[in-house]
């Protein structure tokens, strides 16, 4: 049987029992039940823009992992990029892989969700937001039950209005055997 989607799921960082999307700041990767992202979904990592940071600009990040659940196949050429970017005309989606190989934890540890990661630490080319697989970031092979560490930036633009209902979905796909 084939890598499908529901192969893929996303996962929270901030260690094993970790289901706080606060909390995904880098680290080991969530295996509670509750560390699973749905759907790649980026509503599920940030809470709602409050009145406050709507009106200053915030900025804010997580680091969640991509993994290949699948028992016995590796996920070839596996590209991650943003499917859908956000429908507010006031934030902003980016994203950028994390410098651990794949299968590694996180090689970043944030101590805040506003705490900028060390750009240095950072693979090169910086914070991109490709929307489509052709410009996406190239993760490379996944074997089978192995993850990647990624990070995601959400920037609120100051003077925006505050907002409940942003979207933004992330997605991942490559070449598995038939």
């Amino acid at each position: 049987m084939p890598i499908v989607t529901a192969d893929l799921p996303y996962r929270l960082s901030g260690g094993a029992t970790n289901v706080s999307p606060v909390a995904s700041l880098g680290g080991e990767r969530s295996t509670a039940t509750g560390g699973v992202i749905v759907s790649g979904a980026l509503r599920a990592l940030y809470d709602d823009v409050s009145g406050a940071e709507a009106a200053a600009g915030d900025i804010e990040y997580r680091c969640i992992y991509t993994v290949n659940a699948h028992p016995t196949l590796t996920l070839s050429d596996a590209v991650l990029w943003i499917a859908s970017p956000t429908i507010s005309t006031s934030t902003e989606f980016d994203i950028q892989l994390d410098p651990a190989a794949i299968g590694a934890a996180s090689a970043i540890l944030l101590t805040t969700e506003n705490e900028t990661p060390d750009t240095t630490a950072l693979p090169p080319g910086g914070w991109v937001r490709p929307t489509t697989k052709l410009t996406g970031l190239t993760i490379g092979s996944m074997p089978a039950l192995s993850h990647k560490a990624f990070w995601v930036r959400r920037t609120v633009t100051a003077g925006a209005e505050a907002a409940s209902a942003d979207t933004g979905i992330l997605r991942v796909q490559g070449e598995s055997p038939a």
